[in-house]
């Protein structure tokens, strides 16, 4: 866990090979972009365009305790993503941003439904992200791939898996479907999971974070999701004894039994109200229990986060070392929606001899 007699940095962990599988591009804009969009295509309803006072109502408005508030705020950046070029910068500079924190490997997701009130087609939308992608990593060491995600308070969710697999063969890797979970169970959209499944998709689903054990049960057990958004509730199903010792019930049993990966984003669940502070997160217990736990990102912009920043939380409030940091993130790499033969290469030829040359044999914290 240690250093020398120090804790690992941030700065250190911005060194460290990483791989982010949940990811929203539409909570990852610069707010001097979010202006300088708005300025172009003539979007009026931002709060203010100062870029400073602008971040910070972004965060101040994100970090309520409330799932349904933290959601409000995505429609200003939304608001500026309308238009091809607009699309395609935010995705570039997401590739960019991305690439410079240390991210190898990313999986970034976004609603194409939500993008055509210029009337572009979701095709388009998709075209201009990827293009942007592309971009935005040449010439890095990132490997950036896109899940398109359905709203799941609409009912479009099995034409946006159609787009999923209409694009796969040109970096489009998954599917998942967001937005509040209360009142929209993922069996609304059984039909678009099965028509992933029916053509080999892979497809995660947001569920376990704003709302409980019911939401992670249908998503594994009706819908047949290869990983969980979130998935923090899952923690509802374990109870621990004064002496610390846990007892897993069926559910919880089931998602460690067949290793289903968790997509958490601990700054994200703090400031959504699922988990109550980052000492008290799921991720500490489920970690030593040895679920197949990944650490995210979410929304870089609405919880003012990098990835290296959210290991250095984790290093401070857990005491985590390299070996945990070097843990978490090959199960983020066996999770991903990318080949088999990829990610082997990517753990073995990448992500392992990073982590070796930050932690020689017998260094403190290996």
């Amino acid at each position: 866990m240690w250093r020398g007699d120090r804790l690992i940095t941030e700065s250190e962990i911005r060194r460290a090979p990483k791989v982010l599988l949940h990811d929203h591009l539409d909570g990852g804009l610069r707010p001097e972009t979010i202006v300088e969009l708005a300025d172009a295509t003539g979007y009026g309803g931002l709060p203010t365009t100062d870029v400073d006072k602008l971040r910070t109502w972004f965060r101040g408005g994100a970090h309520t305790g409330s799932l349904v508030r933290y959601l409000e705020t995505f429609s200003h950046t939304v608001g500026v993503m309308q238009t091809a070029d607009a699309l395609a910068r935010v995705a570039r500079e997401c590739a960019e941003d991305l690439a410079a924190d240390g991210v190898v490997y990313a999986e970034v997701r976004f609603a194409p439904e939500l993008h055509g009130e210029r009337g572009l087609s979701l095709d388009g939308v998709v075209e201009a992200v990827l293009d942007g992608f592309r971009t935005g990593s040449a010439g890095t060491g990132l490997h950036i791939r896109a899940l398109l995600t359905a709203m799941r308070h609409q009912a479009r969710s099995l034409e946006i898996a159609e787009l999923a697999v209409r694009w796969r063969e040109a970096g489009v890797v998954g599917f998942d479907i967001a937005g509040a979970e209360a009142g929209n169970p993922p069996t609304r959209h059984l039909d678009a999971f099965q028509y992933m499944q029916r053509a080999n998709g892979h497809f995660t689903i947001h569920a376990g974070e704003a709302f409980g054990l019911p939401s992670i049960w249908e998503a594994l057990q009706w819908c047949n999701a290869d990983r969980l958004g979130h998935g923090v509730r899952i923690v509802d199903d374990i109870t621990v004894d004064p002496d610390g010792n846990a007892t897993l019930g069926d559910l919880a049993s089931f998602v460690r039994d067949v290793r289903v990966p968790l997509e958490m984003c601990p700054s994200s669940n703090v400031h959504t109200g699922a988990a109550p502070s980052l000492d008290r997160h799921p991720i500490g217990l489920l970690r030593d229990l040895r679920f197949r736990v990944t650490v995210n990102t979410d929304n870089r912009l609405m919880s003012g986060v990098t990835l290296s920043s959210e290991f250095a939380a984790l290093v401070e409030t857990f005491g985590y070392g390299w070996s945990d940091i070097s843990w978490l993130t090959i199960n983020a790499m066996k999770s991903a929606f990318l080949p088999f033969d990829q990610r082997l290469a990517l753990i073995n030829d990448v992500i392992k001899p990073g982590f070796d040359a930050l932690t020689p044999p017998g260094a403190p914290g290996a």
